[in-house]
């Protein structure tokens, strides 16, 4: 417990509001991305809660119609909301621009409210075909700059080529592999978090 004792300042509130990748399908429960994200954070000094708010085998769609009762449940506001949805939508084939329409209304509505954003990225197989490729790949970034949300590319990145890091289902990472997820995005997670 040595990290704790560095940690300082006051409590931020993190949201990680998503899909399996966050409610660490098939994992301990202290496996998982937000769990795992939290105790990096607080290595770091930063005094981090983050609130897992992931619901396997949610869509876009989902997540449209519960973000307002999520923060609306929130004691506070939270400092910062990761979001992290699209993967579903990919497997179930649904429309990019579905998708893109639900993503855009979630993150208007934590603008609305004042809460820093950071958008986690997926992107589609070759096997989607190029035109859905390009426009489920497209919408992430684009979404990004249109709310000033920050970006992590592509959230299943440090997974690439790494099949020790994924489950036997071929899509959830192990628990090693949210070690590797958390490495790669805790930089972007910390420099999204507002100044005290």
């Amino acid at each position: 417990m040595a990290a704790e004792a560095e940690v300082s300042g006051e409590e931020r509130r993190i949201l990680a509001f998503g899909d399996s990748l966050f409610a660490g399908y098939g994992l301990a429960t202290d496996e998982g991305y937000p769990e795992k994200l939290e105790a990096a954070l607080r290595a770091r000094g930063i005094n981090a809660r983050v609130a897992d708010a992931g619901v396997s085998g949610d869509t876009t769609a989902g997540g449209r119609q519960r973000i307002a009762f999520v923060l609306d449940s929130m004691e506070r506001a939270p400092d910062l909301a990761l979001v992290e949805l699209g993967g579903n939508d990919l497997l179930r084939g649904l429309s990019p621009v579905e998708a893109r329409a639900n993503l855009a209304a979630i993150l208007q509505e934590l603008k609305a409210r004042g809460v820093p954003t950071v958008l986690y990225g997926m992107r589609a197989p070759p096997n989607a075909g190029p035109q859905y490729q390009g426009e489920f790949d497209a919408m992430y970034p684009e979404l990004a700059r249109e709310y000033d949300a920050a970006l992590v590319p592509f959230f299943m990145e440090p997974l690439l080529g790494k099949p020790a890091l994924i489950q036997a289902d071929r899509i959830h990472p192990t628990a090693a592999g949210i070690d590797a997820m958390v490495a790669a995005t805790v930089d972007a997670v910390a420099g999204a978090l507002p100044e005290d």
